[in-house]
Parts: C-alpha cells; structure tokens; sequence
C-alpha cells in the first residue's frame, strides 16, 4: 500500500491532493445525492473537470473508508484507491493498492 494523497473536510466537501509519479493534482469531493444504492456518495473534481466517483464503505473488519476511482484520459488505467480516516479528525489518507491477479 502507498499514501498517495493527503485531504481533509472542509464543510460538506473533502479535499486534497493527489501526488505520484506520473499524477500530481488537487481533487475535490463533493457530496451528491444518490438516485440508486449503486450510485455514488461523492463527485470527484480537479480544476473544474470531473475526474472520479467516491462510495461510502466498510472495510472487512468493520472500518468505514471512502472508496475511490480516479479516471482521466491521460491516465494510462484508472484508479482506484480508498480514503481511510487518519488519527486527525476530519483528515484523511488515499491509499493505493495493486489489485493482485489471480491465475
């Protein structure tokens, strides 16, 4: 796992910026009402272009995280990360992982 991105809340939204070798940027998540169960709680923005969705989730052990895709034409796969609390209230760390393949 490697801490891609460092946010925190402000209001209703959370924000922050993403950083790794090829991708340096500051996202925005925006809370949206859901119209499905399968829709997204959050739209993700970076310079006024829609970039990402964002879902409310709990982890295995019980752990609510925010879960993240990330996409833009630039990027060569998107991705996908997750935003688990940090010891801060209202602070955040984007986490990413390569899903492993399986054979």
């Amino acid at each position: 796992m490697a801490v891609i991105g460092e946010f925190t809340t402000n209001g209703n939204v959370i924000i922050g910026s993403v950083r790794t070798l090829t991708v340096r940027m500051k996202a925005r998540l925006s809370p949206i009402d859901r119209i499905s169960k399968d829709a997204p709680d959050f739209r993700v923005t970076s310079n006024g272009a829609e970039i990402g969705a964002a879902w409310n989730a709990v982890s295995d052990d019980g752990e609510p995280y925010i879960s993240v895709k990330l996409d833009d034409p630039s990027f060569p796969a998107p991705i996908n990360a997750a935003l688990w609390p940090a010891e801060t209230e209202g602070d955040y760390a984007l986490v990413w992982s390569r899903a492993k393949k399986t054979a």
